[in-house]
């Protein structure tokens, strides 16, 4: 999908995603000392917004400028004076990160399902993003949950399992924390599900 088929997926609906954050992004970074943080893909700032509840201040970027309005919108709703430690901006993944090189202390990639040779990209990008000792944390629809798993993307070739992270991240400047197929409950109308999805931590090394 395009930034414009994205802006209208997200003009269509009040709230795309939940308002909460994802489960694996707060058992990572929640033990984390808060810093400065990048979320790449931030759709409508869950991630980031809870975040910034937990100390940090966040960059916060997606390609989509509904998607980036509405987060500036709820920031401003759900963060009262804290909202200015949450920065909004229209960016591409795959593009080197605003703020520069080595301007922040962590780097979330949530659910960014991206072809491989754009997956890549946006990681490295991540990785450059983020200081010496700092962390990059990818998490994602896995590729076992095309076949094992429920819900997601249909589309084999934007899933990815651990190893092909791993795969992408060779020849960066990075040591893996963690890496593992995580199951995460998902109520339907229909019942419950079990979704897999990929969680890895990388380290920056240099």
């Amino acid at each position: 999908m395009d930034a414009r088929a994205w802006d209208e997926r997200y003009a269509a609906h009040d709230l795309v995603w939940s308002a909460e954050p994802n489960r694996f992004v707060e058992e990572v970074v929640g033990p984390v000392p808060p810093g400065r943080a990048l979320d790449v893909a931030a759709g409508e700032g869950r991630n980031a917004i809870w975040m910034v509840q937990q100390g940090w201040t966040v960059v916060a970027a997606d390609y989509s400028a509904v998607a980036v309005d509405r987060m500036r919108r709820l920031a401003a709703e759900r963060l009262g004076d804290e909202a200015g430690r949450l920065t909004p901006v229209v960016a591409d993944a795959t593009e080197p990160a605003p703020g520069g090189p080595e301007a922040f202390d962590l780097a979330l990639l949530s659910y960014l399902q991206l072809p491989a040779p754009e997956w890549r990209l946006a990681l490295r990008a991540a990785v450059e993003a983020v200081r010496p000792g700092g962390l990059v944390v990818v998490v994602g629809h896995a590729g076992r949950n095309l076949e094992e798993g429920w819900g997601g993307p249909s589309d084999r070739a934007v899933l990815y399992d651990p190893d092909e992270v791993l795969a992408a991240a060779a020849g960066l400047p990075v040591q893996v924390r963690s890496s593992a197929v995580r199951e995460r409950p998902v109520e339907a109308d229909d019942g419950a599900h079990v979704a897999l999805d990929t969680v890895v931590v990388l380290g920056r090394t240099a």
